[in-house]
């Protein structure tokens, strides 16, 4: 069962600098979805259609994606889901970040641990591990960055939409769809920007001290280093857990959301907070 569309309710919340795009829905714990780079909100609607049967579901687009306003940043990522928290009245919340998202969840977590009910990282990129052997780079940024200057942001996302990342197995041809619709959304403001917002260093130790449950996921089809990083993170996490989603690549959320919703839900019932919210 799913949750009635009618209970999606979109809206606007001003930030510092920005006004961020807001989607909610349902009742209980709190969920917050944090979405990957070049992508927005939109990404969730499987899991926020589930999952608000249980939960209270909360998607933002980040600032500088999607429809929200602003430049992008990290560290302002951060920030916004605190001011989110607050417009909402919750106290605590599980946090769910996907790729760059992950950078923000993993932020968060490590800056509010006791708000943080749990976190989970989705194809992670490389935080507080130690580079082994020359790895590739699998976005370059700086090669966006000249293409958006020189031709303009559609040569970008021409190309963009060719890349690993944005690959889809599913043969679902709406998720095609939405895919498309997003990628023509994002705005490439970050790509424009003069100077690169800077984000806080995250180290081993940082890894280690972070005792909040997490679940690290990736499609089965992710790239190799997607796959290594999230395997080396939850080794190094000392509360961790790892699952892999089958038919699947770097959108895993898209690619198979009935089984990553799965996946949440059984790692949610492992979470006392949560647990009762994801009873069927």
């Amino acid at each position: 069962m799913s949750a009635s569309q009618e209970q999606f309710v979109d809206r606007y919340i001003d930030v510092d600098g920005a006004s961020l795009r807001v989607r909610s829905a349902g009742a209980g714990p709190a969920i917050v979805l944090v979405h990957g780079w070049a992508l927005d909100l939109d990404m969730w609607q499987p899991q926020i259609d589930a999952l608000a049967n249980w939960y209270r579901v909360i998607a933002f687009d980040r600032r500088g994606f999607g429809h929200s306003s602003g430049l992008p940043g990290i560290e302002h990522d951060v920030a916004d889901i605190d001011r989110l928290l607050d417009v909402f009245g919750i106290a605590q919340a599980a946090i769910i970040g996907m790729s760059q998202g992950a950078r923000v969840a993993l932020r968060w977590a490590m800056k509010h641990p006791q708000r943080a009910l749990c976190l989970v990282l989705d194809g992670p990129p490389r935080e507080g591990l130690p580079q082994v052997g020359a790895a590739a780079q699998e976005i370059p940024m700086q090669l966006y960055r000249d293409l958006v200057r020189r031709e303009g942001s559609d040569a970008f996302r021409s190309l963009w939409q060719q890349h690993p990342f944005m690959q889809l197995w599913t043969s679902d041809s709406s998720v095609h769809q939405r895919l498309r619709q997003i990628a023509a959304r994002y705005p490439a403001r970050d790509l424009e920007a003069d100077e690169v917002p800077q984000r806080s260093p995250v180290g081993v130790h940082d890894l280690q001290e972070l005792t909040v449950p997490t679940l690290l996921i990736n499609g089965a089809r992710d790239s190799d280093q997607r796959l290594l990083i999230a395997a080396q993170m939850a080794h190094v996490l000392p509360n961790a857990q790892s699952r892999i989603i089958a038919d699947a690549g770097h959108l895993a959320a898209l690619d198979n959301p009935d089984a990553y919703v799965q996946a949440l839900i059984e790692f949610f019932q492992s979470q006392p907070a949560l647990a009762a919210g994801a009873r069927h």
